[in-house]
């Protein structure tokens, strides 16, 4: 394990995890990822961020996740009310059809077999 497992860590005090549920209007899936790829730097350009990912479902194909990384709760929620952070809602609506958010603290990571230790190292130091 290249990261702890908070015991004892007060959870404002711990890498926060924000996932999000994205339902694209069929026939825009190519239009939703440009334009999450183009406008993507407004989080991650953002200090507290600590990384995002773009899943698509290999079920659903109009279907996204959405994961973002923050140093903690405390530091999201204030990005979340940033006219950046609002800019960025406002251009992604139009494109989906529902959504959802679910959020906690990240309590552990375990690296897989496949992955490289410098991968491992720098996953754990950006936790």
């Amino acid at each position: 394990m290249t990261e702890g497992t908070g015991a004892g860590a007060a959870a404002a005090d711990l890498p926060f995890r924000v996932m999000l549920t994205m339902h694209v209007h069929p026939g825009r899936e190519t239009e939703f990822e440009r334009t999450w790829l183009e406008i993507g730097d407004q989080i991650t350009g953002h200090p507290a961020n600590l990384g995002q990912w773009l899943v698509r479902s290999a079920d659903e194909p109009s279907t996204y996740y959405i994961m973002s990384d923050w140093v903690n709760e405390r530091l999201f929620r204030e990005f979340e009310q940033t006219p950046g952070h609002l800019e960025h809602r406002r251009i992604l609506h139009p494109l989906r059809s529902s959504g959802s958010m679910v959020t906690g603290a990240r309590l552990a990571f375990l690296p897989g077999a496949a992955s490289t230790l410098e991968q491992a190292e720098s996953v754990a130091a950006a936790g």
